[in-house]
């Protein structure tokens, strides 16, 4: 084959310029520090290179985002739950010296402001938020778990269940006399004859006190069938709204369910417990209307509805709201946080499974009990008083005498009711206590967890960004040795060509 010069030209141009191109291939990488500059370079690096990059970028965003945040929020709940631990040992304990001690009025009195100020402290370790987000409310991150204030602008109707295990025997005192009953101008000592008594009903403690008395619907009591559960059976008692200070509020009749508006208590008689004490569950749907600062907000507990009311009580049109609780199933409302591929982790701790109403009505029934020996302390000590003074006739001894007798009785028996409140108080406690502690061994175990995923996502990171390097970042040794060689490669084209085209048609002729 005949080689002219325009050849060899040519091929010296092209090997010029491809080794050019490979010096600066080479100069780009040990300048940039990558293998490549665009896709076209190396397909194969460039599509590992875009997986891999998603991949750190995802394993990022769990390990410096999702899961400090998701600790975060369990640390407030923890912490929260750790302070109402103790809370409720202080109330534990203050109950402890309650049902024991000998106590004075005065000793009481400071008792049951402690227990008060602590129940209005568990409530407002509920509060707790993050970052501006309530962690005990569920869905509703933007709604405390109690009133901030006293209010009555809006109407609540609400359906609440409990089961036998709400049903409580309650011990009040029957045939109390008080200061109006004795006539210092015809005193009679018979008025006084009969002493009071202590007796016993059954009732049910709902969650408020209160409540309004209309709108009050039959007490449903339900018999689950497990076998087969379109047979349940459904059985509803009539119910009757009235005063805890109505005439024999506590002793229904036969048949009948007393609803205490006043108190927030459901009462019934031997006759109805024995037919429900076996049931599953009770449901009760009442109304209220004014909260107290502090109280809890029903919807984080219950199926209710509210309705917003004008400055004249009316309710508002369209300012219905419907919460259904049972709506999320088993479930509630829990929150997740995705602290890493396809695995989420539940970071929130809902109210009702940690902080429910019977502790608030526990202090409540202690605070009535206290308040009932001190009231009937200063009625002895108002008719001593009587006793001691001047110019009082043997009639007026003798009545004040037997009504003292009488009230002595019945501050014995109210003392001892008084005791079994303290009493009742250790159990409730300890029992919220254990709760308490559940929801907080149950939040730790999810916390090791989050550790483990931590540990393992720290572990990814590390190993996803070897990889990353490994296969975009060029290795600078080989780089400069390929680069100084491509040099020389190219500098020897230089020179070669250099010998080749310096030969003109004039050299020959």
């Amino acid at each position: 084959m005949r080689v002219t010069n325009v050849m060899m030209t040519n091929n010296m141009k092209s090997n010029i310029n491809a080794n050019k191109n490979n010096l600066a291939a080479l100069e780009q990488q040990q300048s940039s520090g990558k293998k490549i500059q665009r896709p076209s370079d190396d397909p194969i690096i460039a599509v590992r290179a875009l997986k891999l990059r998603t991949s750190v970028s995802e394993i990022t965003q769990y390990y410096e985002k999702n899961i400090p945040d998701a600790r975060a929020w369990m640390k407030v709940t923890e912490d929260a739950m750790t302070r109402m631990d103790e809370v409720y040992n202080s109330i534990n304990s203050y109950c402890v010296q309650g049902a024991n001690d000998p106590l004075t009025a005065e000793d009481r009195t400071s008792i049951i402001q402690n227990l008060q100020e602590l129940r209005d402290q568990i409530y407002q370790e509920g509060n707790s938020d993050y970052a501006g987000r309530y962690v005990f409310t569920g869905y509703k991150t933007d709604t405390s778990l109690t009133f901030d204030n006293y209010q009555n602008d809006v109407k609540y109707t609400i359906t609440e269940h409990l089961d036998y295990t709400d049903i409580l025997v309650h011990t009040y005192v029957e045939g109390a006399y008080e200061l109006e009953d004795y006539e210092a101008d015809s005193p009679d000592a018979n008025v006084f004859a009969e002493a009071p008594t202590k007796k016993d009903c059954y009732r049910m403690q709902l969650s408020y006190e209160n409540l309004l008395p209309d709108e009050v619907s039959d007490l449903t009591v339900t018999y689950y069938d497990e076998e087969d559960p379109e047979n349940n059976e459904v059985v509803e008692y009539s119910v009757t709204a009235m005063l805890s200070t109505d005439e024999n509020a506590y002793q229904p009749e036969g048949g009948e369910v007393y609803f205490l508006y006043d108190t927030g208590e459901l009462v019934m008689g031997e006759d109805v417990y024995n037919e429900v004490k076996l049931a599953d569950d009770f449901q009760l749907t009442y109304q209220k209307q004014e909260f107290e600062k502090g109280d809890t907000r029903p919807q984080h507990y219950f199926d209710c509805t509210s309705i917003a009311l004008d400055s004249e009580g009316e309710e508002i049109e369209d300012s219905l709201i419907e919460y259904n609780l049972s709506q999320y199933g088993d479930g509630g409302q829990q929150i997740y946080y995705e602290v890493s591929f396809s695995q989420n982790l539940q970071v929130n701790v809902l109210a009702k499974d940690c902080i429910g109403n019977e502790m608030n009505r526990c202090v409540d029934d202690i605070v009535y009990a206290v308040n009932d020996v001190i009231m009937t302390e200063e009625k002895i000590a108002e008719v001593q008083k009587m006793l001691e003074e001047d110019g009082i006739t043997d009639e007026q001894t003798a009545a004040l005498t037997q009504l003292m007798e009488q009230l002595n009785t019945e501050q014995v028996l109210k003392t001892k009711i008084m005791q079994e409140r303290f009493s009742r108080g250790i159990t409730v406690s300890a029992s919220a206590e254990d709760i308490v502690n559940k929801a907080s061994a149950d939040l730790g175990s999810r916390g090791v967890r989050l550790n483990l995923t931590e540990s393992r996502m720290q572990d990814q990171q590390v190993a996803f960004t070897d990889l990353m390097s490994s296969n975009e970042d060029a290795d600078l040794a080989d780089t400069i040795i390929n680069l100084s060689s491509a040099e020389n490669v190219f500098n020897a084209s230089l020179n070669a060509a250099s010998k080749v085209v310096k030969n003109t048609l004039m050299d020959f002729i």
